[in-house]
């Protein structure tokens, strides 16, 4: 293809260069949709807790297959395996991304949309897992390591106002909320590329919408606090 397809100097017609892309590689990028997706449904929190335990953690607490359910639930080190899995299965599906992009002779310009693209649904396999009954966890694990796999500065943005927010006030929903909101903003900062400002607003939105219970929790004071000790029931 036309190397000049998406060229990373300023003001291209974005529409029409993405638009050709599109055209050109629909079926990889179709591919990598459904492999990103796939690589997100290998959700450690319902793997570990239901296939390990024998104690799903959806049926626990918020009822959520994340990493803070699962520890306020389980806890021990067991949540390191968690971590491990919502971690790797982001980085797996954004250096696909990456690679495949490059294989195909994809120039440099669109390759955060490539990162966009598969991270977006990787975020859609870990929130609405197919094996799982589409019940899967917030994406907040996930998600952050797709936004340090997109660009150092999203992920300065996005994970330094979540850590400040959570340590100040203890509610690792707000700081969930932070990273979610912000990630459109830092996206149009960073790169001024419209299109990808919208896939950064989809994760944004999912992220938020994934947390619309702790959102009406943190409004009317009844939000948990994070705690290092495990709930117990």
């Amino acid at each position: 293809m036309d190397p000049n397809t998406v060229p990373a100097g300023a003001a291209p017609d974005y529409l029409a260069a993405y638009g050709q892309l599109v055209q050109e590689l629909w079926l990889p990028i179709l591919l990598l949709a459904v492999w990103a997706y796939f690589c997100g449904c290998f959700n450690g929190a319902v793997i570990v807790s239901k296939y390990i335990l024998r104690d799903d953690v959806r049926t626990h607490g918020s009822g959520n297959a994340g990493l803070t359910n699962f520890f306020r639930t389980f806890g021990g080190p067991l949540t390191l395996v968690v971590i491990l899995c919502d971690v790797l299965k982001a980085v797996v599906a954004v250096l696909t991304a990456v690679f495949a992009a490059r294989y195909l002779g994809v120039h440099d310009g669109a390759i955060p949309m490539a990162k966009y693209w598969a991270g977006l649904w990787c975020l859609l396999g870990h929130m609405f897992p197919c094996m799982f009954r589409f019940k899967g966890g917030k994406g907040i694990l996930s998600g952050g390591t797709i936004a340090i796999m997109i660009d150092w500065r999203i992920a300065l943005v996005v994970w330094g106002g979540f850590l400040i927010l959570a340590v100040i006030t203890r509610y690792v929903s707000l700081g969930s909320c932070w990273a979610g909101a912000s990630f459109p903003f830092v996206t149009w900062f960073v790169y001024r590329d419209p299109v990808l400002t919208v896939l950064g607003a989809v994760i944004g939105v999912l992220i938020l919408y994934m947390h619309r219970g702790n959102i009406s929790r943190l409004i009317h004071g009844t939000e948990s606090k994070f705690s290092l000790h495990r709930k117990k029931e």
